[in-house]
């Protein structure tokens, strides 16, 4: 057993969050002593009721958590501005990039998955959509929620407050811990360029200290290109208090193909 904030917090053996799509990802993680998380926006309602279902029992009490993209406003709001504004931020170069590969390789221009990709988040950002699934989620005995996109909410925040549920949010640059920070969350992720580049372009290594000496007391999570014993203690070396993993579930047995 390795005790930092992190463990304390959560009542778990080892400082290491392991987020997957995959129910079986999410509870073999916490049967092994970690926090598995579920990433849910993709789930409906009743999908996500019998997934939670399914992980209490195979966990048989041990904490879990789940990670849902929540928009700034849970009742209203058009998600397209925030798409229209993602959109802007692709550079030119980047989509001459994406049509170069697709020229090069003789792929038909349908298979560019920019607009497909774009519709879905839209769809998972629809305020009558999530809501619906917060109900879910505090239904259940979560022990963390990750908010995925920005900071949480008051609604939110309120509502893991009076369940007694850690809130955890994602940062990819000093500016975003300090809003976290003041939005009062329980645990900040550091997620640097390694994890995908869609928080930003700092590296991990540079992202965690900067992130640790702001954060004070609250727990910080290292995330980004960490997927070995070693590269985790490096995290707890630059003063995290644990590890949020993601990609290295992807080969494992229990993680589920990507929906088609």
């Amino acid at each position: 057993m390795i005790h930092t904030a992190l463990t304390d917090l959560l009542g778990i053996d080892a400082p290491l969050v392991g987020f997957n799509r995959s129910p079986a990802v999410v509870a073999e993680v916490s049967k092994a002593g970690g926090l598995g998380v579920l990433a849910v926006s993709a789930y409906s309602p009743a999908e996500l009721d019998a997934q939670l279902t399914w992980i209490e029992e195979q966990v048989q009490g041990r904490p879990y958590g789940v990670d849902l993209l929540v928009p700034g406003n849970t009742t209203n709001g058009d998600p397209s501005d925030l798409v229209a504004s993602l959109r802007a931020q692709i550079p030119d170069q980047h989509r001459e990039f994406i049509a170069g590969l697709l020229r090069r390789y003789d792929i038909p221009e349908e298979a560019n998955a920019e607009g497909r990709v774009m519709s879905e988040f839209a769809a998972n950002l629809d305020p009558s959509r999530v809501t619906p699934l917060l109900d879910v989620v505090f239904s259940h005995r979560i022990a963390l929620f990750a908010n995925a996109l920005g900071t949480p909410p008051p609604e939110v925040l309120e509502r893991a407050r009076s369940a007694g549920v850690v809130v955890a949010s994602l940062v990819g640059k000093p500016e975003h811990a300090r809003r976290q920070l003041d939005t009062g969350v329980d645990v900040l992720v550091a997620q640097g360029t390694e994890a995908g580049g869609h928080t930003g372009t700092i590296a991990s290594t540079v992202l965690t200290p900067e992130i640790v000496d702001l954060a004070g007391d609250v727990p910080v999570l290292a995330a980004g290109g960490i997927a070995t014993g070693r590269q985790m203690a490096a995290a707890l070396a630059l003063g995290a208090a644990g590890v949020w993993c993601g990609s290295v579930w992807l080969s494992s047995h229990e993680a589920s193909p990507p929906r088609s």
